[in-house]
């Protein structure tokens, strides 16, 4: 079913001055990246980080920086200067990697992009990369071409408004196609918002090709993957009926006025079920089903908290089929249930802590003392988690902050 896809990757994420995200690193990310923590430890916030870079893009900065009530709430307190965004990204894994660079700042006239360029090295180059696109306040310069090399002529560019990206203007120009890969990249990203209750929606019929964030849409793409990829659907179900034991078939069925009802039969019983009757594990499993086998699955898909009105045993399935499918996308999620947590490895696990000025930082399982260990003699992360034998991100403490003692287990 998976073929490994050559998809773009996000290697490493920087954030500066963004709510509780002071100072923050994220290096060496895996195609499945989770980030657990406490309360308050700042997971929504990394998710809110996607979903801000996504909806400059989709929707402007104005719109994205109005949303989130200004400089008042987005910047970090006790900050001075810029709000600041770094990805570093290989667009297929042979490919050189390639640095963007955002920093959006506030005059009397509203956000403005103080700062923004991409930057690779090419071939053999030796040094610092070069900036094939570099702009401040709606000024700046570009190579064009499909390989830019550090001695090409750089085009002058004015912006129609300081407050417009200039990888989002110059990414719809065929000239410019590695800006423009990153512009299709960051606008295809997909931001999960679901809910059961918006899935057990009446939609008027016709086929959809993509979940909608809410999910309310559902019966829709299940008549789109019925009608054009009646394999891939039957996969999805194969495995929903793996995590749901005794689910037999789902359906989607257009009403006499035009609209679409999802049903749900149990092998115990003759008649399939309204949605709307159905438990909210098994339509929020679907849901998910649906967006990690997507026939043309997003590049990057941000799932946050997982474990809300899923039953905690289906959990542990859902991140193995969230670890299947970043093969072709690139997952980012957040969690604070021990449960999904107990079906990941070492290196997908970051572990989110506020410091002692009440910033959050991120420590990876894989690199805290004995987690490898026990982990080879057969322990589960969650577990770990759970017993307090994480440095930090204890879930017990305010904000998980450092451990100040350890605790008795200890690897054969």
């Amino acid at each position: 079913m998976n073929q490994k896809h050559e998809v773009p990757r996000i290697e490493s994420l920087s954030v500066k001055n963004y709510r509780a995200l002071r100072d923050l690193h994220l290096k060496e990310l895996t195609p499945l990246t989770v980030f657990l923590g406490p309360n308050g430890s700042g997971k929504s916030t990394i998710f809110d980080v996607f979903a801000f870079l996504s909806e400059c893009f989709t929707e402007g900065l104005r719109r994205a920086w109005d949303r989130r009530n200004r400089f008042r709430e987005l910047r970090s307190r006790n900050a001075d200067g810029p709000i600041e965004f770094e990805l570093k990204y290989r667009e297929r894994p042979d490919s050189p990697l390639i640095t963007y660079h955002l920093a959006v700042d506030e005059n009397q006239r509203g956000p403005y992009v103080a700062e923004e360029w991409l930057a690779w090295r090419r071939g053999k180059q030796v040094g610092q990369p070069f900036r094939f696109l570099d702009f401040r306040s709606g000024v700046g310069r570009v190579i064009s071409g499909d390989e830019p090399e550090a001695e090409d002529e750089r085009i002058e560019e004015r912006l129609s408004a300081p407050d417009v990206l200039a990888v989002n203007t110059l990414g719809q120009l065929a000239k410019h196609p590695r800006v423009n890969a990153l512009r299709q990249f960051i606008t295809g990203w997909y931001l999960s918002y679901l809910s059961a209750d918006n899935t057990r929606g009446v939609p008027e019929a016709g086929p959809q090709e993509r979940l909608s964030q809410k999910g309310d849409n559902l019966p829709n793409v299940i008549q789109y993957l019925r009608e054009q990829h009646p394999y891939r659907l039957e996969h999805i179900l194969d495995t929903l009926r793996r995590r749901v034991p005794r689910l037999e078939r789902v359906e989607a069925e257009t009403t006499i006025d035009g609209r679409l009802v999802l049903q749900i039969k149990d092998a115990p019983f003759d008649q399939p079920i309204m949605a709307k009757f159905a438990s909210d594990g098994t339509l929020k499993m679907l849901a998910y089903l649906s967006v990690l086998y997507d026939p043309d699955p997003p590049q990057l898909i941000g799932i946050e908290e997982p474990e809300n009105q899923l039953h905690p045993r289906l959990l542990h399935g859902l991140a193995e089929e969230c670890r299947h499918t970043s093969a072709n996308t690139q997952l980012m999620v957040t969690t604070h249930s021990p449960f999904f947590v107990n079906g990941l490895r070492p290196e997908e696990l970051w572990v989110l802590y506020r410091d002692e000025d009440g910033y959050t930082q991120a420590r990876r399982a894989a690199g805290m003392e004995n987690i490898n260990a026990f982990v080879g003699e057969g322990a589960q992360l969650g577990d770990l988690w759970m017993e307090g034998q994480f440095e930090v991100g204890d879930p017990l403490t305010n904000a998980g902050g450092p451990r100040t003692r350890r605790s008795q287990r200890v690897p054969r």
